[in-house]
């Protein structure tokens, strides 16, 4: 039982420490060009609202299921419980909310002058700003609704339910209002999960496209190479794909978190894991995405086909 909580520790020792170092090389990334009055693009305000909500979710998560696994237990207080639970999942939604915002207003920058977009193109960074506040203000108002009301309930009755994190015990809900509770975060999650999945579908097929109409041009290359747009579409791929598969399992894994009041350990230490592992990748995933399309769409305005 002592190796085992102890390879469960250094695993998310392990992760936490390359989420923060890849989130933060980011931030730092910014900070040089802000310093150096370099003129930041809407993306990159996107960017660093996204590197914020993973930021939280890997400190709120990582670290203390770290300590717990190495066997230092219960150190937080009912007090300190809520406030961690409050900022794990204000910065999982966030880091959603915003990952899909990234999506959607990379489909609009890439798409063509033809298309249902064009009318967006330049409105659309105007209200980015805007729509990062919206997500931000909103799952924070959301997340303390139904604390708020638990506490007050908790207040006047007696609760003998409790939730074991590992780090902090929580007083437990009915499985009523746990289940709302539940279907609130796991349904927005399912809709941010289609927009990206179709904007990245669309996107693709923008590539693909494009690739058919310049086709002639990468013939004429004496070394045949991957083209840029299908560079971009494997990036586009590979991000959409990480989304997906760790969200959809993060949600069923929460779904059945709720449900059952007494979850076995390693399932709550797998969810745990599997939450984590997109705002740990995605620093990279997004950064490699953002360049190659960044690139492909400079290629396309140069060679006057945008």
């Amino acid at each position: 039982m002592a190796s085992r909580n102890v390879v469960i520790g250094l695993m998310f020792l392990s992760q936490t420490v390359v989420g923060i170092l890849g989130n933060f090389s980011l931030l730092y990334y910014y900070l040089v060009l802000s310093c150096n009055e370099y003129t930041l693009r809407s993306t990159d305000l996107i960017l660093r609202h996204l590197i914020i909500a993973n930021t939280l979710v890997i400190l709120s998560k990582g670290i203390p299921q770290t300590i717990a696994a190495l066997g230092i237990k219960y150190f937080f207080n009912d007090l300190g419980c809520k406030l961690i639970l409050y900022i794990q999942r204000v910065g999982r939604s966030v880091s959603i909310g915003i990952t899909c915002l990234l999506s959607i207003y990379q489909n609009i920058t890439i798409s063509p002058m033809n298309s249902c977009w064009k009318d967006l193109k330049g409105k659309a960074p105007r209200y980015i700003g805007f729509s990062i506040s919206i997500c931000w203000m909103l799952y924070m108002v959301v997340n303390s609704i139904f604390p708020l009301y638990m506490l007050s309930k908790w207040s006047s009755e007696n609760t003998t339910e409790k939730k074991d994190y590992g780090y902090c015990i929580s007083a437990g809900r009915d499985k009523l209002t746990y289940s709302v509770y539940t279907a609130l975060f796991v349904f927005p999650e399912v809709v941010f999960s289609v927009l990206i999945i179709r904007s990245s579908g669309s996107m693709i097929l923008i590539l693909h496209r494009h690739k058919q109409r310049v086709q002639h041009i990468h013939s004429l290359q004496v070394c045949p190479r991957t083209s840029p747009e299908s560079r971009a579409t494997q990036r586009i791929l590979v991000l959409v794909g990480t989304f997906v598969t760790f969200h959809t399992l993060s949600s069923i894994l929460n779904v059945h978190i709720a449900l059952f009041p007494n979850p076995t350990g390693w399932l709550v230490n797998t969810n745990d894991l599997i939450s984590v592992c997109f705002p740990t990748l995605s620093p990279f995933l997004v950064m490699s995405h953002k360049f190659h399309v960044g690139r492909t769409w400079s290629w396309w305005r140069a060679t006057g086909l945008a």
